[in-house]
């Protein structure tokens, strides 16, 4: 068995985050697909793990840990594994900023956007024009604060990036054009160059895998 088994499922945004932090720092780990449709996040197994009956979730099963809400797994894998935690405190602390403030408009914005468009949720049409500004005003931010920047945080790559990588992503799904967000197209470029990078439909399997 594997130090680690991440649990999720492939088309959720936040658990392509850890996975793609799996990935990057190279950590083996088992994968154990959870079928939302099927409610298996709803069973008294999962909700042993996660209270909040959400993905992701990652074991680690070394020090006997559970933990679930991405941006938490995120910063527990940087000091696991010693990487994208940032060069000290500050940075690390900076990292934690970025990943509050995506989970607020952007995230909601382009989850939601993008959950409408492939048909897993129906809003009302108002709702939905928000949810659009919601995201596209996140950007228009973010596009902002990477002017002269190449990293959210300090001179190179962090848990920030991948937080927000990990939202950015799903913008085509979403139908949301970033040809106006040249400073967001290009930190993204960067990210997609990181060793190791898979995207969304890449990233994670369709099934249950076991490490190698």
């Amino acid at each position: 068995m594997a130090r680690y088994t991440l649990h999720g499922m492939w088309p959720s945004g936040p658990t392509y985050k850890v996975g793609l932090m799996l990935r990057l720092t190279n950590t083996p780990h088992d994968y154990e697909h959870v079928d939302l449709r099927a409610g298996a996040h709803k069973a008294d197994a999962f909700l042993a793990k996660n209270r909040y009956g959400q993905v992701p979730v990652l074991d680690d099963h070394e020090k006997d840990i559970c933990l679930s809400q991405s941006s938490v797994i995120l910063d527990y894998l940087a000091d696991e594994t010693g990487q994208f935690g940032g060069k000290d405190r500050s940075e690390r602390l900076r990292a934690r900023e970025w990943q509050f403030w995506g989970a607020g408009p952007l995230t909601v914005g382009i989850y939601r956007t993008r959950a409408v468009k492939l048909g897993f949720f129906k809003f009302p049409e108002e709702v939905q024009v928000a949810n659009l500004q919601s995201a596209l005003s996140a950007l228009k931010e973010l596009d902002r604060l990477l002017a002269g920047r190449s990293w959210l945080v300090g001179n190179g790559a962090t848990i920030a990036d991948l937080d927000i990588y990990g939202i950015t992503a799903y913008a085509g799904q979403a139908q949301i054009d970033l040809q106006a967000f040249g400073n967001v197209r290009k930190w993204m470029g960067r990210v997609e160059d990181l060793a190791g990078f898979k995207g969304p439909q890449d990233c994670l399997p369709q099934a249950s895998v076991k490490a190698p």
